[in-house]
């Protein structure tokens, strides 16, 4: 629903009728819209960090290059999903309730970029610019393309 109207599409009616579940079945579950956030954004950063998982298991090169390609992929066939993720962390600013599950990627984060920058005030520039780099792809018509992104990847955690 999210990825369709955004945030604030999003109430227990219309996810009980997307669910084609009756509102109290919704409410009994989920009673806050905020509960209902939340575990929105946690399905997402559980896929997440599952993924970076992955690309942390291989070598530096290439995890560089797998984060890269994620990175861009943002822009392509998840682009809708992707722009719904990062409604949710924009969203978690307001929200106490939601901000410690949006710290967990930004944690997830950190831990994969430290393996390549030890250096705690250049390794948070680092995840940073990651996140700027997804949002930059998002907010594109002419995104850059995943050699570029690795390339500043490379140029920000000294690897070349």
């Amino acid at each position: 629903m999210i990825e369709r109207a955004g945030v604030a599409g999003v109430t227990q009616r219309a996810v009980a009728h997307e669910a084609h579940v009756p509102p109290s079945t919704v409410m009994y579950y989920f009673p806050t819209i905020e509960d209902l956030l939340l575990t929105a954004l946690t399905a997402c950063n559980d896929s997440c960090l599952r993924r970076l998982a992955e690309i942390d298991a291989h070598d530096d090169s290439r995890a560089l290059r797998e984060l890269a390609e994620e990175i861009v992929r943002g822009a392509e066939a998840n682009r809708a999903r992707a722009v719904a993720e990062y409604e949710l962390f924009v969203l978690a600013a307001r929200h106490p309730a939601i901000r410690a599950e949006a710290n967990r990627w930004t944690q997830a984060l950190d831990r994969f970029i430290a393996r390549f920058v030890s250096d705690p005030i250049a390794r948070d520039g680092v995840t940073a610019a990651v996140d700027g780099l997804f949002i930059r792809v998002l907010n594109s018509d002419d995104p850059p393309r995943q050699e570029h992104i690795l390339a500043v990847l490379l140029q920000l955690t000294g690897q070349r």
